[in-house]
């Protein structure tokens, strides 16, 4: 089936006018039609344009022209603009709107040639870790559907768990590629920060947004990574780093490497099956030829705390542009003043209000050194660890989440048991470097997908690229499909 199929098959298919763009672009919505309804990965698509999309690769293809991604459909988290597409980050206060223009990763995939489409759920704004917090509806894991597929990238995980499209973008904040991806068994990149622009993508938390992949295989992960990187004047913050040819990397080789085991993050909340599925995992890497190193991360612990700190306090000022007054939804009032506290009453989800509020406190006055700042500083105590360990190994290797996929509702009544969530992908974010999650097992009863987590230095996504690729290539877990 040709949804199946990852970006790299898929292409060379297409090269080889062995099928359409066409064809491949139908079987996903195929796919979508025969299995959406009981997953609810996405929120809205348009079949019609992107049959058009395809035509359109078809005569690019057609007249001989070559590219990593024309012809390949990929579906979009419901965060970033695509010009005439919703833009509703699965909240209710965006209303009907409608994008006016590409954020640039768009533009760059539209240039490659791919085939742009759909919009998928998340949770509302990007705050949280299941998407149950989507206004919506929830997404379900497509291997137990009881299950959450993680988030806040919960759609586009489990879009592409469910070969609903080939590949698709999502971002993270907090682990918000990462942790979806381990849970739904697929492939999920966090690049560095700076690395891919984030024009076109809705704040969050804006030092720590990042926009990325998710893939069937490293391979295509390292496609998707090339296409989008590069400096871009409309950020600021993304930074002018060569762009290599990341699958040039991924030669399998990796003696020599050295792997670094953080014994922070071994802790006594870390489920046994997950525990066991890294454990076998680290020593594949050691048959393969790589130096496994025992290293410190001393201030990890502080790390969520940090993190819910900076996190809600942007997040308070990014979405104070949320008013009823320039787009989106609005609910009347008497005065400017009831006029907003009616439409972000009635516009955010209890979540977004909650983040709201405790970013607000912390920046608010005789609070802001005594939080804000503070947590800057340890950030910067967090950043240090990770350059000092990077002196003693070329990567990382740590679970990607304590547990498989937990049940629907089953932490909803708890924020903070669902906040530890992403307590071995919030440093990441925090230190700005890349971090990629990679299928390492399933649990046995029930079947749920295990990922391993890498992080590499910052910038260093050709090494990181390849020592997940030479893992990926030595284990089964990558062929596995959910059976929905």
């Amino acid at each position: 089936m040709l949804n199946q199929l990852t970006i790299s098959e898929l292409t060379a298919k297409l090269a080889k006018r062995e099928v359409s763009a066409r064809a491949a672009t139908q079987a996903c919505l195929d796919q979508i039609a025969r299995v959406d309804g009981k997953i609810h990965a996405f929120l809205s698509f348009d079949a019609a344009d992107a049959l058009a999309q395809a035509d359109a690769a078809d005569k690019r293809i057609a007249a001989g022209e070559k590219n990593f991604l024309l012809g390949v459909p990929i579906a979009v988290k419901d965060v970033l603009a695509v010009k005439n597409q919703p833009l509703n980050c699965a909240s209710k206060i965006l209303g009907n709107f409608t994008s006016t223009y590409d954020a640039t990763v768009i533009e760059k995939l539209k240039a490659a040639g791919a085939i742009v489409f759909g919009r998928l759920n998340m949770d509302e704004f990007a705050m949280g870790s299941s998407t149950e917090n989507s206004a919506f509806g929830l997404t379900r894991n497509p291997w137990d559907l009881t299950r959450i597929p993680g988030g806040s990238s919960g759609g586009s995980a489990a879009a592409v768990a469910a070969d609903e499209c080939i590949a698709s973008l999502g971002s993270d904040t907090g682990g918000s590629i990462r942790q979806p991806a381990a849970l739904c068994g697929c492939v999920g990149l966090k690049p560095t920060y700076g690395r891919i622009s984030r024009y076109g993508l809705v704040a969050f938390a804006s030092s720590l947004d990042q926009i990325g992949p998710f893939t069937k295989d490293v391979r295509d992960a390292a496609i998707l990574l090339g296409t989008m990187s590069g400096v871009d004047p409309r950020d600021s913050t993304s930074v002018p780093q060569p762009v290599p040819d990341y699958t040039k990397a991924l030669t399998g080789d990796i003696r020599g490497v050295k792997l670094g085991l953080p014994k922070e993050y071994m802790i006594g909340g870390l489920d046994a099956e997950v525990k066991a599925a890294v454990d076998a995992a680290v020593k594949k890497y050691s048959e393969l030829g790589a130096e496994i190193v025992e290293i410190s991360l001393p201030h990890t612990d502080y790390a969520v705390a940090t993190y819910y700190i900076i996190a809600t306090a942007e997040a308070s000022a990014n979405l104070a542009r949320f008013d009823g007054i320039r787009y989106g939804a609005r609910v009347e009032g008497n005065d400017p003043i009831e006029l907003y506290a009616k439409t972000r009453g009635a516009g955010f989800g209890p979540e977004v209000k909650r983040r709201i509020i405790l970013g607000t406190y912390v920046l608010s006055s005789g609070y802001h050194d005594a939080y804000y700042l503070h947590a800057q500083k340890v950030r910067t105590l967090i950043r240090n660890d990770f350059l000092k360990a990077f002196e003693k190994v070329d990567a990382i290797v740590t679970p990607t989440t304590p547990t498989a996929a937990f049940k629907a509702g089953e932490k909803s009544d708890d924020p903070l048991q669902m906040y530890l969530s992403d307590i071995f992908t919030i440093s990441c974010n925090l230190a700005g470097i890349p971090g990629i999650s990679v299928p390492c097992g399933f649990t046995k009863n029930p079947k749920l997908p295990i990922g391993l987590q890498l992080l590499g230095k910052p910038f260093g996504e050709e090494s990181l690229l390849k020592i997940a690729h030479a893992y990926e290539q030595n284990s089964p877990w990558q062929k596995e499909k959910a059976a929905i």
